[in-house]
């Protein structure tokens, strides 16, 4: 057979025709915008004409690599500051994140704790809320009048101030990313603990070992690949996060890298920014080809045995009744404490003054006043905030559309070539963008497609590049439930379709989808819940026309504008709850039960 007649008999099949595509769109999508970025690492921008002396517009240098590592004190604040600020508060946030959420599944699935079912229920609210709302209601909580400008909520209720240290800076993004995170341990080694094998335990019971041996011989042995995966991502997330250090960093200049990304590239040297952006994304990458080498070691701690339902709970005895109350005090303080503090502080017309007297609806439904927000309405009569508000959710269904359909038709063609070369480099392309952190992905698309490239016209400031880089970026969610609803269905019953002659579309739209549909949904799902949350991927691409909620409330914080960022968070946090309590209901997905972030 010639290479013509092969090259008939390949693209015959439906999945090659989408792997060859899909290989092709995401090498371009994904690897090119990578080379994009090395490249604009070593040019001069326009910005950088005068920094650079004596240099032209996309002349090659090495300016910014030397500004950046070799510069003396100016390396230090330019990087080596941020970046330790990055490792510093990333490690121990995922100290906090497995202490609290490993202690929190440990009792709910191994103790007689009481009330667990609240527990286990309102402990996951902060994952699901954006990462930012912790910090928000922390500054609302805890602020103070040296830097603040007015008291918060705890000094208003005790008379005590808060120090500066406690207000903002590395403690308080330590605690509240902690706090986020542990919802994510608490689901991961929960789920370990809860499936683990009691015989195990019983067996070391028979055998006279205390509770103690018990625990650090079997148990934590057993969840250490869990404990291990959820402190490497989770130090990868916070690593990337931006939204956190930003609203309790910047105002005592406490920089980490993606705050520095975000200042670089919205200044003069965008140079700066892109190297940042590339450590940034080689950080992240050695952080998975990491775990996925100690997942491959771990093996042995497979446990193949039957298992027995038969936990033998500890019994917290006298400390039941006292552990439980503090778990259900903790959640809510969590959960529930910072809807408190927005709605508090958004009814306030003076910050720090929490009298009757100073509570106002300007901010929900007031006209504009000169005094008050450079004029603006209440956040009700704001035109601009329904902009953003439509914006956010055409945004978040455009792109939860097109990364559901590309995901799904990527994890049919993956699957039904499962074991090629072609399916493995498929497979890597659509998973990469998860590698990369937020900031750092927004920035390489910045760099991209700010200019035209080949035959697509410039991007800069349009819709389309919000849809560009939330499709590519969310990709990953949606191609592993397209590949985990592949995997759960047999080939006979494709090929029962096949036989009787039924085209490919129709055997997809009418066959494979409608049995599938729950696990192909969440990677719709998945992907409009978590662009309804954004904002490190959007933050640097967004002009005037194109604002979305999340990026509102920035540079409603940004200003100065306390109330109306507040109010604007509320209905951020409760169109996310809605929204995920409705997809619940229908469908029984939840982003809980995803990748989330």
């Amino acid at each position: 057979m010639n290479m013509a007649n092969q090259l008939r008999v390949f693209f015959r099949k439906p999945h090659n025709v989408i792997l060859v595509s899909l290989a092709v769109l995401l090498a371009f999508l994904t690897l090119f915008p990578l080379i994009s970025l090395m490249r604009d690492t070593v040019i001069v921008h326009p910005s950088e004409v005068m920094a650079v002396r004596g240099a032209k517009v996309g002349e090659l240098t090495s300016f910014h690599w030397k500004k950046v590592f070799l510069d003396g004190d100016t390396s230090l604040n330019i990087f080596y500051r941020p970046f330790w600020n990055t490792i510093y508060t990333s490690l121990w946030s995922c100290l906090v994140s497995l202490l609290l959420g490993g202690s929190v599944a440990w009792l709910i699935t191994r103790s007689d704790m009481r009330w667990k079912s609240f527990v286990s229920v309102t402990f996951i609210f902060p994952y699901i809320m954006p990462s930012w709302t912790l910090a928000m209601a922390w500054r609302n909580f805890f602020r103070n009048h040296l830097i603040g400008g007015a008291q918060g909520l705890f000094t208003a209720l005790t008379g005590i101030e808060t120090a500066d240290w406690f207000a903002y800076g590395a403690f308080p993004i330590i605690i509240v990313q902690g706090l986020h995170y542990a919802p994510f341990a608490y689901i991961l080694i929960g789920g370990i603990l809860r499936n683990m094998d009691a015989n195990l335990e019983e067996a070391a019971v028979i055998l006279k070992a205390s509770r103690l041996k018990i625990f650090s011989r079997i148990t934590i042995p057993i969840v250490m690949p869990a404990v291990l995966s959820t402190f490497l991502l989770v130090f990868s997330s916070c690593m990337s996060a931006f939204a956190v250090p930003a609203f309790l960093g910047m105002p005592v200049r406490f920089q980490v890298l993606t705050t520095q990304l975000y200042r670089t590239l919205n200044g003069l040297n965008p140079g700066y920014g892109y190297i940042m952006a590339l450590v940034m994304i080689a950080i992240g990458t050695g952080i998975l080809l990491f775990q996925q080498w100690f997942v491959g070691q771990r093996k042995s701690f497979t446990t193949v045995t039957g298992k027995s339902s038969n936990i033998a709970l500890v019994r917290l005895k006298g400390l039941q009744l006292p552990i439980s109350i503090l778990l259900v005090l903790l959640v809510a303080v969590i959960a529930i404490l910072p809807l408190i503090t927005f709605a508090v502080e958004s009814f306030i017309m003076a910050p720090g003054d929490y009298s009757f007297k100073n509570f106002t609806l300007q901010f929900w439904a007031g006209q504009g006043r000169e005094d008050i927000g450079g004029g603006e309405p209440g956040i009700l009569l704001n035109r601009y905030i329904y902009l953003g508000l439509w914006n956010s959710m055409r945004l978040s269904l455009v792109v939860a559309f097109l990364s559901g359909s590309i995901g799904a038709l990527a994890g049919y063609a993956i699957v039904r070539k499962r074991g090629s070369k072609l399916s493995t480099l498929v497979n890597n392309l659509a998973f990469f963008p998860y590698l990369m952190p937020s900031m750092a992905f927004g920035a390489i698309y910045l760099s991209m497609f700010a200019k035209p490239v080949l035959f697509i016209p410039s991007l800069y400031g349009s819709f389309a590049l919000l849809v560009l880089v939330g499709t590519v970026k969310y990709l990953p969610f949606a191609s592993r439930s397209g590949m985990n609803a592949m995997l759960q269905l047999s080939n006979e019953i494709e090929e029962a379709g096949l036989i009787v002659g039924i085209p490919w579309w129709k055997r997809m739209t009418r066959i494979i989808f409608p049995i599938q549909k729950s696990s192909f949904l969440s990677g719709y799902l998945l992907p409009f819940i978590s662009c309804m949350r954004e904002l490190s991927l959007f933050v640097l691409l967004i002009v005037p026309s194109t604002r979305i909620l999340t990026t509102m409330l920035f540079q409603y914080n940004e200003k100065g504008w306390s109330q109306y960022a507040n109010a604007i968070n509320l209905m951020i946090v409760v169109i996310v709850l809605l929204c995920n309590t409705i997809i619940n209901k229908l469908t029984g997905a939840s982003i809980d039960k995803g990748i989330g972030g």
